[in-house]
């Protein structure tokens, strides 16, 4: 990886946005952590459960931040497939005898979706 595009995963608009709540977020959860202690050393039981569970809140804030800066957006976009020349998806070749052995029931079944498309009800959804 070269010093340039490790720069642009650093000061990208996401890394940005990462770098900002990060520096908001850790910092609050490890306060609020703090507080919970201080409660629970005064007494209340139920803050020692809050006091273990800012400090994981503000790992795991980190544990994100790492992983959007070091993410790579690209392998998310959709990919273009086209199909191969001599294919054309979704019709069967010409060698296959399909409607011979075509279901019966299938092909009834399909020309009552057919029927039900043209005279069927309007739909008031």
């Amino acid at each position: 990886m070269s010093a340039n595009k490790r720069v642009a995963d650093w000061t990208s608009a996401r890394a940005k946005w990462a770098h900002l709540t990060v520096i908001l977020l850790v910092p609050t959860f490890m306060a609020l952590g703090w507080w919970q202690l201080n409660r629970a050393l005064s007494g209340n039981t139920l803050s020692w459960a809050y006091t273990f569970e800012w400090p994981i809140f503000a790992g795991y804030a980190i544990f994100l931040w790492w992983h959007i800066v070091h993410d790579d957006p690209t392998i998310y976009e959709p990919k273009n497939f086209e199909p191969e020349e001599n294919q054309t998806p979704n019709k069967p070749s010409e060698d296959s005898d399909q409607d011979e052995e075509m279901d019966p029931e299938l092909v009834a079944y399909n020309e009552y979706l057919a029927e039900l498309a043209v005279n069927g009800r309007e739909k008031r959804w």
